[in-house]
């Protein structure tokens, strides 16, 4: 007893505790559960592709029973359970499982119902062609190779892996504080990325994602939203939303179904179509009628019909929302890192594999160096032979035996004993002279081997280019098409690309209800016709500004208390033509009597531009248009006003134009807007004209000499005269007659530059639209009163706009 206490060693229990521990988690993550980031394989399936090849069972040959396999991989290379290996090969059988399968299996395998495969005694196996991929040039030494369990034979510590088997099947793994989840991924994607990052070392991972789109799943499904992707594709770890891909039916009696044809990765059919079953049966689900699974050999087909007064939109909501439609995949990109765990990006896992190719290349390459350069040194030795065969044959007639003979040849023609040995062995008939010829061809041949082979030794340019040669056939031979789509989620969505670039019509009432119509609402017609109504309006409201513009431009609304807001175009609901349109103030954050007095359309503007202010005191101000670009909901200031002046007219200028203001009474003056210099938002600006008493400015606007001045009057009066007719003065002098106010004519309500090609839209008091061509407008000179351009009984022009061609 004495003696055995002796060996006793005293230890704490936390101590060996921990220590054993440590050891078991360590043997779990290195040797179990997580892939190498080099082959993408967890030890098990290696070891089943690598007893596979040595089986023979490569896809030229005939299936074999799967036990031989399990058999083989437990006794020589996985001393664990035989299910826990003939499940790992069951799964590189299953295709709604492993994206490009490595195991050919032939009997029962399995079915996405999630019934179990048929017993290994039963089922047949044999490796796909991509398989074989995996493992080629593995007996050019190219992978190291380690003792087995018990030290009897060697197994493989990587598989040479001709393509990027980890992200193409993915891997999923729990270790001990750990786990892998890794999706699969598009084959010829992948190969993209790599010969993209082949060219460009430097390239970001936002580069990459260019190539590769994301996961790409067996069993198909849609990824809702690219956040996901992207934030695992650059940090590792990311979350996706996977949804099965349903379309609505209408049958010929009116009646709705839902037609799933294909499910998100890992669910189970089965339990998913009980599932659902049970939800319609407590009441969780309503509107579905009955439900039935019509999948065969052909593909999937969930049908689930609805009822008759069911919104089948609402009830495929709700299955995505309570089933497993629609279910999350946690990415968590965890691999072995030189035994290490990591948690890798896109660009790590691509660099690391690349990397393995490299040294697959170089090790291949040094093979097939040190054969070359063997078989060159032996048909050297014969081809001095040859030179010399009379004399050879003596020496080895007259030796006593085979050594003699080998040292002889060694010290006479200074031959290496490899050489010697290989004339000794030499035939007969190898002393022919097409052997001889032969010989030749195959030592030139040999030495452009060599001299190739050393290039490429010499170069990592050479190398990769082999590696992305190698990579693009294997693309070409096994590439597909992406099964899994990626869909933008609803917040991804930019609404500019969805909706059509067109020309439409903003119409603004005097009681703030504005509507966006398509342009072609409006048929050009003669001068002096009787017009179209615009819209029906409430009682005494009618329409004070008309613009057209395009669907994607962004609109700056400037109110008379000298505030700006921005909407884009496409935000203002679309309305009929007799329609009164929506409420402004739901649009704006208008406050008080606060109303739209000018609108901007901006469309693909230079930031550089300016905006050009006037208010109906004839004040004006020039403020540089990059101080609106980023205009909260509730406004920005634009214009600090006087008391009772209101904001009546914004232009967009580049800084070097001519304006011309136009009065109420019939005044205009023209002046530079070089005079009017730069101020800041919140400024109050300087005068324009100086205004006679009861006057008001109605128009400002940008001066071309080629086109002319458009004056139109209440009474809807209205005539051309050339801008030259305005000569440049001074900004704040009193300026010019314009127009000859007449009691039949009215004051004037709107003035335009406008060009021969451009056509005019006037809307009236009673909402009455007319859009006549302006080159039917009389060009007159300054101080007359105009021709009629729309008829007025019992009304009054209260707007125009115009629409130029170009």
């Amino acid at each position: 007893m004495d003696n055995e206490r002796d060996k006793l060693v005293e230890i704490k229990i936390e101590d060996e505790m921990r220590n054993s521990y440590l050891d078991y988690a360590m043997s779990v993550i290195v040797s179990r559960a997580l892939p190498d980031v080099r082959d993408g394989l967890k030890p098990v399936h290696r070891r089943i592709l690598y007893a596979m090849d040595e089986l023979g069972m490569t896809p030229d040959k005939q299936y074999r029973k799967s036990a031989r396999v399990v058999g083989d991989v437990l006794g020589k290379y996985h001393p664990h359970g035989d299910s826990s290996v003939y499940g790992a090969m069951v799964r590189l059988a299953q295709d709604f499982n492993t994206r490009y399968l490595l195991v050919d299996g032939h009997g029962n395998f399995g079915s996405v119902d999630g019934d179990g495969a048929a017993a290994m005694r039963y089922t047949e196996a044999r490796m796909t062609k991509l398989a074989t991929e995996m493992l080629r040039d593995i007996n050019k030494d190219t992978v190291s190779f380690r003792p087995n369990f018990d030290e009897t034979l060697q197994e493989p510590t990587v598989l040479p892996s001709r393509f990027p088997n980890l992200l193409v099947n993915g891997s999923s793994g729990i270790a001990v504080g750990m786990a892998t989840n890794i999706p699969p991924h598009n084959l010829r994607e992948v190969i993209d990325g790599l010969a993209l990052m082949i060219d460009d070392p430097e390239c970001s991972v936002d580069d990459l994602m260019k190539a590769i789109k994301g996961p790409d799943f067996p069993t198909g499904g849609i990824i809702m939203g690219k956040d996901g992707i992207r934030k695992a594709f650059r940090s590792g770890r990311g979350k996706v939303t996977l949804r099965a891909v349903a379309e609505i039916e209408e049958s010929s009696r009116g009646k709705h179904s839902i037609i799933v044809s294909e499910i998100p990765y890992q669910v189970n059919k089965s339990n998913l179509i009980e599932k659902i079953a049970e939800y319609v049966r407590d009441k969780k689900l309503e509107g579905i009628s009955d439900l039935r699974d019509e999948s065969d050999r052909e593909g999937m087909r969930i049908v689930i019909e609805l009822k008759r007064d069911a919104n089948p939109k609402v009830v495929l909501n709700n299955l995505f929302k309570h089933t497993q439609l629609q279910t999350t995949f946690g990415i968590i990109n965890l691999a072995l890192v030189n035994g290490e765990p990591k948690v890798l990006n896109l660009k790590e896992m691509l660099y690391y594999y690349l990397e393995h190719q490299k040294d697959i290349i170089i090790k291949r390459t040094k093979y097939d160096l040190n054969k070359a350069e063997e078989r060159a040194h032996i048909v050297e030795g014969l081809k001095i032979a040859l030179d010399n065969i009379d004399e050879m044959i003596k020496i080895i007639r007259g030796s006593g035996d085979d050594q003699e003979a080998r040292d002889s040849l060694m010290s006479r023609f200074a031959l290496s004993d490899k050489q010697a040995q290989a004339i000794l062995d030499m035939r007969l008939k190898r002393l022919t002279g097409l052997e001889r010829d032969k010989l030749e061809e195959e030592y030139e041949a040999l030495i452009k081997e060599i001299n190739r082979l050393r290039e490429i030794l010499a170069s990592e340019r050479l190398v990769m280019n082999i590696i992305k040669e190698e990579l693009l056939d294997i693309k070409d031979k096994y590439g597909d098409m992406r099964r899994t789509r990626i869909m933008a989620a609803s917040h991804e969505i930019n609404l500019e690309d969805m909706i059509e670039d067109e020309d439409v019509v903003i119409t603004l009432t005097h009681f703030g209800y504005i509507k966006r119509m398509p342009e072609g609402t409006y048929k050009p017609q003669r001068r002096g016709g009787r017009g179209i109504i615009a819209l029906t309006k409430r009682e005494e409201d009618f329409v004070e500004d008309l613009y057209i513009t395009s669907t994607h431009s962004t609109i700056l609304f400037f109110t008379n208390k000298g505030k700006v807001y921005s909407l884009k175009a496409y935000e203002i609901p679309e309305a009929g033509r007799q329609a009164k349109g929506t409420a402004i103030v739901n649009l704006l954050n208008l406050t008080g009597d606060e109303k739209v007095s000018a609108i901007i359309p901006l469309y693909k503007h230079n930031p550089e531009d300016n905006l050009v202010l006037i208010t109906r005191k004839g004040i004006i101000k020039k403020t540089g248009l990059d101080q609106f670009e980023n205009i909260r909901k509730s406004g920005l200031i634009a214009v600090s006003l006087h008391e009772s002046d209101e904001l009546i007219s914004v232009k967009l200028t580049d800084g070097s134009k001519d304006l011309i203001v136009v009065t109420k009474k019939g005044m205009a003056i023209r002046f530079s807007e070089k005079d009017v210099r730069n101020m800041g938002r919140s400024a109050m600006g300087v005068k324009a004209i100086t205004l006679n008493e009861g006057d008001v400015v109605v128009a400002m606007e940008i001066v071309d000499d080629d086109k002319n001045l458009l004056v139109i009057t209440e009474y809807g009066y209205g005539k051309r005269t050339p801008l030259t007719d305005y000569r440049l003065q001074n900004r704040g002098g009193k300026g010019l007659i314009t127009y000859s106010i007449k009691e039949k004519t009215g004051d004037i309500v709107s003035a335009k530059v406008v060009s021969d090609h451009d056509e005019v839209m006037m809307i009236s008091l009673n909402g009455i639209v007319i859009r006549i061509g302006v080159s039917e407008i009389s060009i007159m000179g300054r101080s007359t009163q105009g021709v009629t351009l729309m008829k007025m009984k019992d009304d009054k022009v209260v707007a125009v706009a115009m629409y130029m061609e170009d």
